[in-house]
Formats: structure tokens, sequence, C-alpha cells
């Protein structure tokens, strides 16, 4: 499960990428909204799957329920799911060589 949680957080971060490129030329450059539409629904579910992915990786590596709220709280933040998870990947390696 830990492999599938850093390939979601990648991707969730991605579609955050994605969505924000399409927000600056529906508003700021006002020429389209074609990556709203399309990066919007992408990210949503990539946002769930993320979510799911937090508490199944949660589940599998005994992360505290700090931990938890914290993997959480990062799919909220763009690009901060990436963060978390090389964290929790550095935790979990290092207790299992401890």
């Amino acid at each position: 499960m830990l492999r599938w949680f850093r390939i979601l957080a990648v991707a969730e971060a991605c579609s955050w990428a994605g969505l924000l490129v399409g927000m600056f030329f529906k508003y700021v450059t006002e020429t389209g909204e074609l990556g709203v539409k399309v990066f919007g629904p992408i990210h949503g579910a990539l946002f769930v799957l993320y979510g799911i992915g937090v508490i199944l990786s949660a589940r599998e590596a005994g992360w505290s329920r700090g931990a938890v709220v914290l993997g959480l709280a990062c799919a909220v933040p763009p690009f901060t799911s990436l963060w978390f998870e090389r964290r929790m990947a550095a935790r979990t390696a290092a207790r299992q060589l401890a």
C-alpha cells in the first residue's frame, strides 16, 4: 500500500499543478476555462483517493492519529502531499532499520 500511496501523492500534486495552471488561464489571462474543466474533476478524484490512501497507509504502517490528521490536511495546500509522503517514507524506513 505504501507504494500506491507514493503514486497517489505524486498524482495529487500533479493534478494540483494542472488545476493551478487552468485557474491561471481562466482567471488571470481570461483566455478560457478548459484547464479547470479538465483538471477540476481529476483533482477532485485524486484528492479523495489521496485521503483514502492516507488512512489505508496509516493502518498498514502504524502511523499515529496526529500523522493521519497531518496527512489529510496536506491534501489541501498545493504540493504538500509530496512533502508528507517523503516524511512518512523516511520515518517508515528508519523504523524498519531500527
